[in-house]
């Protein structure tokens, strides 16, 4: 009796074969969100305005950008729009909030949040959507696939979009 592992398979006669990749259809979303989150680049979502801000910034200074233009993270980045961290309103809350008075002279770059996690222009919502819920973030930042920040998404934007996509 044969080795059925070891059997060998008969040659395809002419015409014989055909390919079961030939009737894929690819992926077909079940509705307009589904599309939306998995089909979609992140970049259909609202991912600008943002503005980027150097390490050397003030601790002082940053907190007062935040609390005037209401931005609740900021982009921290090297002259050619490379991101090196983010300082978030956690990053004030935990780390200087108590002390403004003695550490606002301080660089950002001492209390901002190192090397974040990102998605890329190429990426779907439904990839920054599982990475902020998975890591319990509340910003991401974006980046082009040269490394440069093109924009963000936070939770409004993030919602702003799923609403717009939900149908009837």
């Amino acid at each position: 009796m044969p080795d059925p592992v070891r059997r060998r398979r008969r040659a395809a006669e002419p015409g014989e074969f055909s390919d079961p990749l030939q009737k894929f259809e690819g992926y077909q979303p079940a509705d307009q969100l589904e599309e939306a989150l998995f089909c979609r680049p992140v970049t259909d979502m609202q991912i600008t305005p943002f503005r980027t801000f150097p390490p050397e910034l003030p601790v002082r200074e940053a907190v007062g950008i935040m609390a005037e233009e209401d931005f609740f993270c900021l982009l921290i980045c090297e002259q050619d729009r490379k991101l090196i961290g983010l300082f978030t309103e956690r990053d004030v809350l935990m780390k200087v909030a108590d002390r403004l008075d003695e550490l606002g002279d301080q660089p950002i770059r001492d209390f901002m949040t190192p090397d974040p996690r990102i998605i890329y222009e190429t990426d779907t919502p439904a990839k920054a959507l599982n990475l902020m819920a998975e890591g319990g973030f509340r910003h991401v930042p974006v980046l082009s696939i040269d490394d440069k920040v093109v924009g963000i998404i936070g939770p409004q934007r993030l919602a702003r979009y799923l609403f717009t996509h939900m149908g009837d």
